[in-house]
């Protein structure tokens, strides 16, 4: 997934591709926060898991248009999704009503 450097504060390139595939991106500060990195090799699924902490939410916000920060203490995670389509999930998922 390309990037303009992995420093916090610095812009990311996500964009939406032509088949609706998303870019998402998690740095955390250090190794000892990750929990579990597996991937699939016994199914044709091929299938990864990532888990770990990014600690106590500092903030969560539209940092771009287009992409959804999730910052923590020991890391962020920034997701290429549109408000929008947060909000018509959300409405979709809690019966109707946003919360």
């Amino acid at each position: 997934m390309p990037t303009n450097g992995s420093q916090e504060g610095q812009k990311t390139n996500f964009q939406e591709k032509e088949n609706g595939d998303r870019d998402f991106s998690i740095e955390l500060n250090s190794n000892k926060h990750l929990t579990r990195l597996s991937t699939s090799s016994n199914d044709a699924s091929g299938g990864v898991l990532i888990e770990g902490t990014l600690g106590r939410l500092q903030h969560a916000s539209f940092v771009e248009p287009e992409i959804l920060e999730v910052k923590g203490s020991y890391g962020v995670m920034r997701l290429n999704v549109r408000k929008s389509e947060v909000k018509d999930t959300v409405k979709k998922h809690v019966g109707g009503e946003e919360q």
